[in-house]
């Protein structure tokens, strides 16, 4: 798409127009806008297509947010292609219906090399060859996520458009837009196509999907099942900004229809299927990489090995597969197989073995959460399924339920995520014999074990019920369950099982008692002595002196997340200020919304938690605010402002966490990767893989200890 020279002068111009005194932002505010939007989308293509930056994430939020100024007191010159134009203000009502250009077909299914061998020689059989002659074929990923059909007319993006019944899809130009893989604008007019329709795979990044989930999980909401249905589910939200927020990723693999501006088709055109794939990547399209993840095959033979071959390290791939795709080569021939009604008899799916099973639904059973949320788990027959016995499967909520239809005595068919989180697809009805139960979901607190029912309530938005008293205790123990986890106050040695255990001995009834055990004791109980409750003692010891951003993520308020824990830290003095604390006061914190604002002030209303807390401080538990509370400041001239940065190796001067502080200081972004998106790397002794990676990478400046303390002091 561009030539190293190209690419040289737009990291060069970016540069420029980073620096606020350059004489390129004295150009004409028409020539500025036109460079900007050159500039973020060569950026956008490097970032979002080729996973390769070649800036900082702060110098290109510096582009973009230029280009909004210069646009906002330029109305005038706003046009649809411009990257600030992706998303949308306005929420979709309903989505219309709108007919494909060509039919999305679906394809046949192969699923070992016999299968694939017979395909071979049916391809032959039609075409009239000698079953001993080659077929050209290609073979690429069978992306499992959502299909989408894209629109461009006069090279801009017109309209995007879900796969639906194969004919006619959901409109969805909206959320389209926001997926920053898909250019707004490309160039099919130098091949003298006017209007074409590309076919393509939504797709959410296996560590993105785990993102998110850790996110819901922080903020206590149901997780998500498995990436694909994040992929699908994204498309179809009624919010485009929350359609971004998802990180939408989305991989070109046909271009199904071309024609020129008098109707003309030119799809013919480009000779084969491999020919039209990489003319899409050099328009800017993320699309399978030739030789790696797409590969012209010879004969069927090669396409066999290819296959297998990828079944082996589909697990290692960043995103969601369930197979490969075969196709002929050569369009000519491609046309001359022809078409039944369901598919191209060209093509073909080579499905991997399958991560699915059938079982039966015995029970339900009921699981409470650190803020009440009821949980059904479902206890299935024992059945084996890639690799690991499944027996309990989540529910998710009553909605998940009720939209499955499950009964008590189904025959279901349940999945395993990423090989993972185990997933009921769906009920088999069919296989119903009329002894089966539906599945009520209760209204009084099933965990409850005391004599008073305690009425649930879920509220309007949300997919949960609530237990919202907690008399049995059962809450209580889940929230010093996750007191204690590594991303609250991070206990070493006192997990969850140990907390269980403590519990059902008496010991422990609130979170203040996790800081007045009896040691002694501990040290009796088997599967301990002194040394190991010494360790624990000194653990909790550590963790009383913690941050208070980590205590007040460690109290289980709903949906207080640890990034909202660091903004309310970096505000007080002592822990207990937030008793004085009204609605506004949260709100007038940016990214503190009224949710999670309302359920902080209700929290420190309560004089139950209060007087909890006043015991934990009064057992040593710190509600300071302490130095890593405070925000750290760092300005444009800060020396390692906007960069990212990785440390490796056994440091000397100072330990791993000071010199991350450090860095932080300095206003360095520390990560926990070598990847295309790290500036800087400090090696101390004994550095390993990381290392070799880096200067594998070629991109990464590498500096020794020395070198990064002799940076800060600059």
């Amino acid at each position: 798409m561009y030539t190293p020279e190209e690419q040289k002068q737009l990291f060069e111009r970016s540069k420029s127009f980073l620096d606020t005194k350059n004489p390129v932002r004295s150009l004409p505010v028409e020539e500025q806008v036109a460079h900007l939007r050159k500039l973020i989308n060569y950026h956008e293509w490097r970032y979002y297509v080729k996973n390769d930056p070649v800036i900082s994430d702060f110098e290109y939020d510096q582009l973009f947010k230029y280009l909004e100024a210069l646009e906002g007191e330029h109305p005038d010159l706003i046009t649809p292609d411009s990257p600030t134009q992706r998303v949308s203000d306005d929420l979709i009502e309903d989505f219309s219906k709108v007919a494909h250009l060509t039919p999305m077909l679906s394809l046949g299914n192969s699923y070992d090399a016999d299968d694939l061998k017979e395909f071979d020689e049916q391809i032959k059989r039609l075409l009239n060859m000698d079953m001993e002659e080659d077929i050209e074929y290609v073979v690429e990923p069978k992306f499992d996520g959502g299909s989408i059909a894209l629109v461009y007319e006069n090279d801009a993006l017109l309209r995007g458009a879900t796969r639906g019944n194969g004919e006619k899809g959901d409109e969805i130009t909206a959320n389209t837009r926001v997926i920053r893989s898909v250019p707004l604008k490309a160039g099919f007019s130098r091949k003298g196509v006017h209007k074409v329709e590309l076919r393509g795979e939504v797709l959410i990044h296996k560590d993105r999907f785990k993102e998110i989930n850790k996110q819901r999980a922080a903020e206590d909401l149901p997780l998500f099942a498995n990436a694909r249905n994040t992929a699908t589910g994204g498309l179809r939200m009624k919010d485009p900004k929350e359609v971004a927020q998802r990180g939408l990723e989305a991989f070109l693999y046909t271009l199904g229809y071309a024609v020129d501006k008098e109707g003309n088709d030119l799809i013919q055109q480009f000779e084969t299927h491999a020919e039209s794939i990489a003319f899409l990547g050099e328009l800017g399209f993320k699309v399978p990489k030739d030789g790696d993840e797409l590969k012209v095959c010879k004969n069927i033979s090669e396409v066999v090995d290819f296959c297998l071959k990828w079944e082996e390290r589909r697990e290692a791939y960043p995103y969601e597969i369930d197979g490969m795709v075969v196709k002929v080569n050569n369009r000519v021939l491609q046309e001359r197989v022809g078409y039944t009604s369901h598919h191209p008899r060209w093509a073909i799916a080579y499905k991997f073995k399958a991560k699915q099973a059938t079982t039966k639904l015995l029970s339900v059973e009921y699981q409470v959460g650190k803020i009440g949320s009821i949980t059904p788990v479902a206890k299935v027959a024992p059945t084996q399924l890639a690799g690991v016995t499944i027996s309990s499967i989540s529910l998710h909520n009553e909605d998940f339920i009720t939209e499955k239809d499950l009964r008590l005595g189904d025959s279901v068919l349940i999945e395993r995520a990423g090989d993972v989180i185990p997933y009921i697809v769906k009920a088999m009805d069919e296989l119903r014999d009329g002894s089966e139960q539906p599945l009520e979901f209760p209204r009084q607190c099933p965990i409850n074990d005391t004599e008073e029912a305690v009425d649930l309530v879920r509220v309007e938005g949300e997919a949960a019920w609530r237990c919202p008293t907690c008399v049995c205790g059962a809450q209580d123990l889940q929230r010093m369950i996750f007191h204690v986890s590594k991303p609250a106050m991070n206990i070493d040695g006192l997990g969850k099982s140990l907390v269980e255990r403590f519990y059902e001995l008496g010991w422990v009834r609130t979170m203040a008692d996790l800081y007045r055990l009896d040691y002694d004791k501990i040290a009796t109980l088997e599967g301990f002595g002194e040394k190991s409750a010494a360790n624990l003692k000194k653990a909790i010891n550590k963790a009383k002196q913690s941050p208070i951003y980590r205590l007040l993520h460690s109290l289980s308020i709903h949906h207080l997340g640890q990034k909202v824990s660091k903004l309310l830290a970096a505000e007080i003095e002592h822990v207990l200020d937030l008793r004085e604390w009204e609605l506004e006061d949260y709100t007038n914190i940016k990214d503190v919304g009224p949710k999670v604002a309302e359920n902080v002030m209700l929290y420190f209303k309560n004089e139950r938690n209060i007087d909890i807390l006043k015991e934990m401080e009064a057992l040593g538990v710190n509600m300071q605010q302490t130095e890593a509370d405070r925000p750290l400041v760092a300005d444009e001239s800060a020396p390692l402002f906007g960069k990212t940065i990785l440390f490796t190796g056994s440091l000397q001067q100072m330990s791993r966490k000071e010199a991350q502080s450090k860095a932080e200081a300095a206003g360095a972004k520390n990560i926990s990767a070598v990847s295309s998106k790290l500036n800087i790397l400090v090696v101390g002794e004994k550095a390993g893989s990381k290392l070799k990676k880096a200067r594998e990478l070629g991109t990464v400046e590498i500096l020794t200890e020395a070198e990064f303390l002799d940076l800060l002091a600059s």
